[in-house]
């Protein structure tokens, strides 16, 4: 999204950085396609109060010293955070985009609602708050003083290349000559952060109902994360390690999309997510959790199915269901591909964005 943005908006109009924790994949990205980066010390997803404490004044010394028209914060962290630091900076328009709420994952009672307090302060204090889905603007519109700031602007992508399917697959198994490759053994993939939020758990229980059916296939994971490990251990325990796959990380996972003949989505919390974005432009069938701005992109039974979250079972008849009838499989993924082209374009998620950024400002 961040990448996106920075590479697409107008440079007439908008002279760009992008501040930034870590020296990964994005930094590395944006310096090739000629974007500035700043690096923020210390910066990193989990909570540490003194990191923190650093963080926030760190944020405070680059808006000082940048004097920066727009500021457009990502994630819940740095939400809260650059929030505060642009209204002490005197920041003429901050922006906060939120890709899904924290409070809106499995989370004990008190922590949710501090956590929703915390999010409702950061679109108080924000001047416009960017919901990605119809379903994250709903889930907390309904809290005091904040309803007219947000706005919906779904994610969008660009045009895509992708691998072609047999040298998708080679690439995957790393053997080429492998018999996963001969046909009969239905593919089924997912690419995403292994996180609990991702429900890749009910995935793998759903493997072990069908392996009581004996439906072929192979599930690939692409992603790395906490939950591998026990993932891994899951698989063990159901008696699926054998069907399943794990790649870890790989750089531009999307390319190798036509690799499967099924993607599935099991998450338990979302916003809208660009792998499935990814997976229709590749004119992949989808199975998918009916949970957060998903539901904006899948058409239960028109352009992919929908199941419940936490529901393995559901998962297991969707993908019994699709193997048995390539004729639907291959529907969906072309009608999914259709919506896709048509309502989720990067171009028009920068041409509503750039709208905000210049709405009610004093840029002339």
């Amino acid at each position: 999204y961040v990448y996106d943005l920075a590479t697409n908006l107008p440079k007439e109009r908008f002279e760009i950085a992008v501040a930034l924790g870590g020296e990964g994949v994005l930094k590395e990205k944006l310096e090739k396609a000629g974007v500035r980066t700043i690096t923020i010390a210390r910066l990193s997803r989990d909570i540490r109060v003194f990191d923190d404490i650093r963080v926030f004044l760190e944020l405070l010394r680059i808006m000082t010293r940048e004097k920066p028209d727009i500021v457009h914060l990502n994630s819940s962290k740095v939400g809260i955070m650059g929030t505060m630091v642009g209204r002490l900076a005197g920041v003429r328009k901050i922006i906060f985009t939120a890709h899904g709420w924290a409070f809106a994952e499995d989370r004990h009672g008190v922590s949710k609602k501090i956590l929703r307090f915390i999010q409702w302060l950061t679109v108080v204090l924000s001047h416009t708050t960017i919901a990605v889905s119809d379903e994250t603007r709903r889930q907390i519109a309904s809290l005091p003083f904040i309803s007219k700031k947000i706005r919906v602007v779904h994610n969008g992508i660009p045009n895509l290349r992708f691998e072609e399917r047999d040298e998708a697959r080679g690439v995957l198994l790393g053997n080429p000559v492998s018999k996963l490759k001969e046909g009969g053994v239905l593919w089924i993939g997912a690419i995403a952060e292994l996180h609990k939020n991702k429900g890749l758990e009910y995935a793998i229980k759903a493997l072990a109902k069908l392996k009581k059916g004996a439906v072929p296939l192979i599930f690939v994971i692409i992603g790395e994360g906490e939950e591998r490990k026990g993932l891994e251990e899951l698989a063990k325990r159901e008696g699926v390690e054998d069907q399943i796959l794990f790649k870890g990380y790989m750089r531009d996972a999307y390319r190798f999309m036509r690799a499967f003949d099924i993607f599935v989505m099991p998450s338990t919390k979302e916003g809208l997510p660009y792998v499935l974005l990814e997976a229709g432009a590749a004119g992949i069938a989808l199975i998918a959790s009916q949970t957060g701005g998903i539901p904006e992109i899948i058409d239960d039974m028109e352009s992919g199915i929908l199941v419940k979250p936490r529901h393995p079972g559901e998962i297991a008849e969707a993908i019994k269901f699709l193997a048995e009838d390539e004729q639907k499989r291959v529907a969906l993924g072309e009608n999914l591909h259709e919506k896709v082209t048509r309502q989720f374009s990067l171009r028009e998620m920068v041409e509503r964005t750039t709208g905000l950024y210049l709405s009610r400002t004093y840029l002339k």
